[in-house]
Formats: structure tokens, C-alpha cells, sequence
């Protein structure tokens, strides 16, 4: 008999998954459900910070790229890829940054604030040359994931102006790391953490950078990143063009603004509860002992979704559950290696894999097209986690869904957490197999047949040739890796042999 899911919330033993692997700082409390939640007192939410009062107007927002001062490479690249006119986040900021001005700017999650700083990054930068271990820009961001996408892309229009760019994170190799800097990049994107360590063994200086990028912002504010992003930005100089952007601005990123902004253009295309505004939220209140199968259920459905857990142990077991009955899921959170969730987040993408089971660490800075669906298996610890978590789905003007499952000791404080987001969900009842939950979250029964964890969704293609088997070998013939049989016959052989040459001695 199966045994209920339940959350690892009440064990003293459980470990919370940090945004990433790749940095220290002490882990969130969270919330233990039932009495414990009533006893213990609830931190007050983060409210929006007093925006900075900009001296210098600001430039007009633009309605097409080749509105700007961009060089030809960009405008011919934004053209290929299909860039054809600028998000709302772009419009504003662009003129100033390409002018140079501190920009701190926020938008809703899929608004493309990644072009938004990166074009004037690169823009700002073509023409010079970057000398070994001293990069001439960089984007510090909070998780390794964030890195790659940030890297990916921007790549293309770097390509086109002949800039180099490496991206600098834990979880690969250092070495490797370092011998790109000594070969000379002119922009880094990086984590704090790694690029600390790259600092102190003497790989990297960053007297040299003239425009810093802090995408987003407030997560890098929190109190486990704050020493590491000022030790960076301290040794920028401080003449240099500094960028702040992220979905959501708040009180936390008060002391980075005070500190490096200067005279900074504010654009606040959104609200921070904008990044949801595009999504169908629904609470869906289950029994505890129904949680599991309902969870289930929804990972069965056809089509992708991204399902949140606490726990990195939690992620793995209920991984490991739906591949027993017959749903391709696949894990990610921070104890994985980086070439694990690298290719992890590339099977979900590619449709591989239907199911992402995660910690937080893929709640910020993985987008995936067309996704429609996010679960919260188990709710996030405050509002601003369920916005970035929600913020996987509705992106760049889509629709989406966004479920979480609510037993009844959580209830009182999902209802807070709605509050802090201001956000009216809709609310149901449901049980396993019930057309209600299928109505929702198109839910169905697994399959049941278990799937083998090195088994994509989508069979690999046969590549016609043959594989090889060794110098010497033709298909068909066995090898020396074909197993027991092929000694057991030369074994055979010599033996007979043996005996043969025996029967000739006696006879002789």
C-alpha cells in the first residue's frame, strides 16, 4: 500500500534548500503547520521601498529599437532572432542606460529586463579590450541558473560585437573558470560567491569594470548576500554605471541604492504583485492523507509543470515515486551537481522530462516557453516566494495557472500569504480522481508503468551506425565485453584440447 506524501515541515532534522548551492547565508525559518504555526509569532511582510527621487529627468521611452543608439550588429541581431519591438521594461530604460545613467528598474517576471540592461552593457562596451583577469563589465545574479540564461542570452549579441563572455558560477570547475579570465573576457556574468573565490586566489580584478548589473536586485540584498555583493561593488570604481534590476523591489534593497546609485532613472513598469496578474491563482484545500495521490495526479497530466517542494529530500523522493508510476519527472535543487541541473532544466525544455520537482532554487530566473502550469506542492514560506515560484508560468504576456495544495493546518496561513500578495484565489475542495481537480489542473491517473530514470519521454533518435565494439570486431561477432558465454566456450575449447593432446601421449 502506497504511503501518504506528507511535508517534512516538523522534522528537526529536514534541510532547506537555499535559492542556490553556490552561496552561504542562513536559510529562511519556515512554517511547521498546525499548533506550531498558531504559537510562533509571523515576521511582518516586506513592503515597497520609497523609490529614489531622480534629480535629472529621464530620457523618453522609445517605440522601436532602431530608435536607439545602437551599433549596426545589435539591430541586425535583435532583427534575426525576431526582437522586433521593444517590451515596456526595454522602452524605458534603454535611452538612459545607453546614455549611461544608474538605472534601477523593475518589472514583472518574463518582461525582459535581461535585454533591457544587457544591450546597453554591451553597447557601452564594444570597442574596448579587455586585458588578462581584469573583465570590463559584469551581472552579478543570485543563482547558477539565472547565470546560464543571463549567458545564453546574451551570447548572440556579444557574438556580433566580438565580445567575449564567460559565465562564472559554482559547481564547475575553477580552473577552467580561471583560465578564461587569463585569457581575457570583457564581461563576466557571476554569482557573489564564485567570484569572490576567483578574486581571492588573484584570478580576477575588477578595477577595470565600468558597468556593474545586479539582476535581481532584493534577492541579493538578503542578509546571506549583502557582504558578498558590497565586497564586489566596493571594488568597482566608483565612477562606473551601475544597473539594479528585478520583479520585485523592496525595503532589503534600501542600503544597495543609498549606497551605489547615483542620481539613478527609476522605471517601475510594474507593480510587484504585477508579476501575477497575468494568472489564474487557485487554492485547492486536500486532506493530508489525499495530498500525495493528488500530487500524483496533476504530475500525470499531459503537458509540462513545475511542482515545489521544501526539502531537498522531499524533491527526491517524490521524484523517485513518479517514476515508479510511469511519469518522466526529473529533479532540481542545490545539491545537485551544476552538469546535473544543467542537463535537468535542458530535458524539461525540450519537453524530455514533463515534470520539474523542485526547491526554490528554480523559483527565480528559469524561463521555459509555453508553460502553463505551476504546483506548490508544499506552499512557499511568504508572498514573495509564490510570486517568483508563479512567476515560472504567464511569462512574457501569457497565461497560466498557478495550484497550490493547502491541508487544513495550513490554511490560516495561505489566507495570510494571499493577503501580503494581494491576491483573491480561487478556492476548492478536491480529491483525487474528482473531475473538479481535473477541471482545474487537467489531472489524470498515472500509467503505472514504471519508467527508467536513464528513459527520456521522447525515445533518443538511432544514429544508423553501429556502436563501437573494438579494434578488430564486426557487428554480430562477440566481443571480449560480451560477457561469460564468450569465456566460457575459449575455456571449453582449451579444455578439450588439453585432453586430446593427452589421449595422443597415451596412445603413443
Amino acid at each position: 500500500m502506497q504511503r501518504p506524501y506528507r511535508s517534512n515541515r516538523s522534522s528537526p532534522s529536514r534541510t532547506r534548500d537555499a535559492a542556490s548551492s553556490n552561496r552561504g547565508g542562513n536559510p529562511r525559518s519556515q512554517g511547521q503547520g498546525g499548533s506550531a504555526n498558531r504559537s510562533r509569532p509571523r515576521p511582518a511582510p516586506k513592503q515597497d521601498f520609497q523609490l529614489p527621487t531622480t534629480i535629472t529627468p529621464a530620457l523618453p521611452a522609445v517605440a522601436a529599437f532602431d530608435a536607439l543608439d545602437l551599433p549596426g550588429p545589435l539591430l541586425k541581431t535583435l532583427t534575426t532572432l525576431g526582437v522586433t519591438e521593444p517590451f515596456p521594461i526595454q522602452a524605458a530604460t534603454l535611452p538612459n542606460a545607453l546614455a549611461g545613467r544608474d538605472v534601477l528598474g523593475r518589472g514583472r517576471t518574463g518582461s525582459g529586463k535581461t535585454l533591457a540592461f544587457g544591450l546597453a552593457l554591451l553597447a557601452r562596451t564594444v570597442g574596448r579590450s579587455a586585458t588578462a583577469r581584469q573583465p570590463l563589465a559584469m551581472v552579478l545574479v543570485p543563482t547558477r541558473e539565472l547565470a546560464q540564461q543571463v549567458t545564453d542570452a546574451l551570447t548572440p549579441y556579444a557574438r556580433s560585437l566580438e565580445l567575449r563572455m564567460t559565465t562564472l558560477v559554482g559547481g564547475l570547475s575553477i580552473g577552467k573558470q580561471a583560465a578564461a579570465l587569463r585569457a581575457g573576457v570583457e564581461v563576466v556574468v557571476a554569482t557573489p560567491g564564485r567570484l569572490n573565490d576567483l578574486i581571492e586566489r588573484g584570478d580576477c580584478r575588477l578595477d577595470r569594470v565600468r558597468i556593474t548589473v545586479l539582476d535581481e536586485a532584493d534577492q541579493m540584498a538578503d542578509m546571506g548576500f549583502m557582504p558578498q555583493v558590497t565586497r564586489l561593488l566596493d571594488q568597482v570604481g566608483p565612477d562606473g554605471q551601475r544597473m539594479f534590476f528585478s520583479a520585485t523591489l523592496d525595503r532589503s534593497i534600501d542600503a544597495l541604492v543609498r549606497r551605489y546609485l547615483h542620481d539613478p532613472v527609476v522605471h517601475s513598469v510594474d507593480p510587484s504583485v504585477g508579476a501575477v496578474t497575468t494568472m489564474e491563482h487557485h487554492l485547492l484545500h486536500v486532506h493530508a492523507a489525499d495530498k500525495h495521490t493528488v500530487a500524483t495526479e496533476i504530475a500525470a497530466r499531459d503537458g509540462r509543470v513545475i511542482m515545489f517542494l521544501d526539502t531537498k529530500r522531499s524533491v527526491d523522493k517524490f521524484t523517485k515515486h513518479l517514476l515508479s508510476v510511469g511519469v518522466h519527472a526529473a529533479a532540481l535543487h542545490g545539491g545537485r551537481s551544476q552538469p546535473q541541473r544543467t542537463r535537468t532544466l535542458a530535458q524539461f525544455k525540450a519537453g524530455e522530462v514533463t515534470v520539474l520537482v523542485a526547491t526554490n532554487v528554480a523559483a527565480r530566473g528559469i524561463h521555459v516557453d509555453d508553460l502553463d502550469l505551476v504546483v506548490n506542492v508544499d506552499p512557499p514560506a511568504d508572498h514573495k516566494d509564490y510570486l517568483h515560484r508563479g512567476g515560472r508560468t504567464a511569462r512574457a504576456g501569457e497565461s497560466g495557472r498557478v495550484v497550490t495544495l493547502v491541508t487544513p493546518d495550513q490554511r490560516r496561513e495561505m489566507t495570510r500569504l494571499m493577503a501580503d500578495a494581494d491576491i483573491s484565489p480561487h478556492t476548492a475542495q478536491v480529491r483525487s480522481g474528482e473531475a473538479e481537480l481535473t477541471r482545474i489542473t487537467a489531472a489524470q491517473a498515472p500509467s503505472g508503468v514504471p519508467i527508467n530514470k536513464g528513459t527520456p519521454a521522447a525515445q533518443r533518435p538511432k544514429t544508423g551506425s553501429a556502436p563501437f565494439r573494438g579494434r578488430g570486431t564486426r557487428p554480430g561477432q562477440p566481443t571480449a565485453r560480451s560477457g561469460g558465454a564468450t569465456r566460457r566456450s575459449a575455456e571449453s575449447r582449451r579444455t578439450a584440447e588439453a585432453r586430446k593432446a593427452a589421449r595422443v601421449r597415451r596412445s603413443a
